[in-house]
């Protein structure tokens, strides 16, 4: 059986398709933002806080890795209007993805704190630096520049996950797929572009943070 490989179809609904990269984008922008705020606040949390506070943060960190993001999205959709909480499927989509890379941040970043010297740290209360100002000015840079690899690779993986939201209607680049592929019936040649796209944001979003890690720890 011969198949012919047309693409053209799929390239007349380029409009459809970057509308979609441009929704991938910014879910994956207000993820990363949202849960790099998440994994830093938690582990400091769990490195300095108490004892009550580390397990509360411990046991979200254990609930998210080791669940699903798509069981996780559908609770968030599907779920919580049960509770009389209703969410748009945009809204929903974030909130979940914030959640879900806060706790893989969350590991990183504590990784990242507990591998600054601890002389390092009571050097910067010697000055009379407040515990703020040494988590602040001492300890975050190192610990950055530590994580940064690390949290990168993340955030990639994160922005390959946004195809999970096209299950819950949300428009991004995996959903645009599947309308056009509805359309024209031409299933390789839509995926193919479409893994072509995704293949294309990695590694943008890599040469990105490349970039970033560059310009913020080599060049300083």
């Amino acid at each position: 059986m011969k198949y012919g490989l047309q693409f053209r179809d799929v390239f007349a609904a380029w409009e459809s398709i970057l509308d979609g990269v441009w929704i991938t984008l910014m879910l994956s922008a207000a993820a990363m933002i949202g849960g790099l705020v998440i994994g830093i606040a938690c582990a400091a949390a769990r490195v300095y806080g108490p004892s009550w506070l580390r397990r509360i943060v411990g046991t979200y960190v254990e609930v998210i890795r080791n669940t699903p993001l798509l069981v996780q999205l559908f609770l968030i959709f599907f779920g919580l209007p049960s509770l009389g909480l209703r969410l748009d499927g945009f809204t929903a989509a974030i909130i979940a993805l914030v959640i879900n890379l806060g706790a893989y941040t969350t590991e990183i970043v504590r990784a990242g704190l507990e591998a600054v010297p601890k002389a390092q740290v009571e050097a910067g209360h010697s000055l009379g630096l407040s515990g703020l100002q040494v988590f602040r000015y001492v300890v975050m840079f190192p610990a950055l520049k530590a994580m940064f690899p690390a949290l990168a690779s993340q955030f990639v993986l994160l922005m390959l996950a946004t195809s999970v939201v096209s299950q819950i209607s949300v428009e991004d680049l995996f959903h645009a797929a599947s309308i056009v592929q509805s359309r024209t019936f031409r299933d390789f040649e839509v995926y193919t572009v479409i893994g072509v796209l995704y293949l294309g944001l990695a590694f943008a979003f890599r040469g990105l943070f490349a970039g970033i890690y560059y310009w913020a720890f080599v060049r300083r």
